[in-house]
């Protein structure tokens, strides 16, 4: 549901954009593929019947006006733990290079966390006030994320930037599955704050994913420089079209074919 991308997605999910002459699922999908990737499940919510891309298994989110990321996910669930090793998940407003997911895909954490190390070159091209935007997360010695998820943090704790991609081992997964229900009995019907999300019903997957590291999961940052793009408002979609005319696409993302980016 694109509330801030109202202009252009005004009665489509956000995930049903189109950029450069393809909508962003089919971009990821096609991304997906290229990698390997076949079993492909997509969690619909909003205006879900223009979500209707062949190939893919389609969950839907009856009640995607009260809740957020998290709980979008958990109508999957059944998919997630009959997974044999891993499974990735994505966020349906970013677009990405196959390289990614490949570095991704290599990770053997029980928790893989894409992250751009290079992320500053990105937010200061793509928006005035790009420090208003920046969001914690951070990295220990070892690799291991420890912190992450906090709005408009000091500069020192956004050791990088938290792209939407990630991977989830079959043990961690249930992991996930257990600390959802967890608080689901406890949080579900309150309006209270949790974590750093409004309330439970509308968790952040950085919430989480930061729930999971404090009970002692281990998820590793995966660090990569660019090879995404974000369509979060009006703005980016505007800014990435004038990019994708005059060139300046180029410093962040390939745009070619799904096999394509720098190595």
């Amino acid at each position: 549901m694109g509330t801030r991308l109202g202009k252009y997605a005004k009665n489509v999910p956000k995930c049903m954009l189109e950029f450069a002459g393809k909508t962003l699922l089919e971009r990821q999908v096609q991304t997906l593929r290229a990698c390997g990737i076949s079993d492909i499940v997509v969690a619909r919510g909003y205006a879900a019947e223009k979500i209707n891309m062949g190939g893919v298994t389609y969950r839907y989110n009856a009640e995607y006006a009260e809740t957020n990321m998290a709980a979008t996910l958990m109508c999957a669930r059944e998919d997630l733990l009959e997974c044999r090793d891993y499974a990735l998940v994505c966020y349906g407003d970013i677009i990405y290079e196959k390289r990614l997911v490949e570095k991704l895909m290599g990770c053997k954490a029980q928790i893989g966390v894409l992250v751009d190390e290079g992320w500053q070159e990105y937010w200061k091209a793509r928006m005035q006030n790009w420090e208003e935007d920046v969001e914690s997360l951070q990295i220990g010695r070892e690799g291991n994320i420890f912190e992450l998820g906090t709005p408009r943090c000091p500069l020192s704790q956004a050791h990088a930037r938290y792209i939407g991609l990630l991977k989830f081992s079959r043990d961690a997964i249930g992991k996930f599955v257990e600390t959802f229900e967890e608080n689901k009995r406890e949080h579900w019907e309150s309006n209270a704050p949790w974590m750093k999300s409004k309330s439970f019903k509308k968790a952040y997957m950085t919430c989480m994913l930061q729930a999971l590291i404090d009970k002692g999961a281990r998820a590793q940052a995966v660090k990569v420089r660019h090879g995404w793009m974000e369509f979060d408002t009006n703005e980016d979609y505007e800014k990435a079209d004038k990019w994708l005319q005059d060139g300046t696409i180029k410093r962040f993302f390939s745009i070619g074919n799904a096999g394509e980016g720098k190595a």
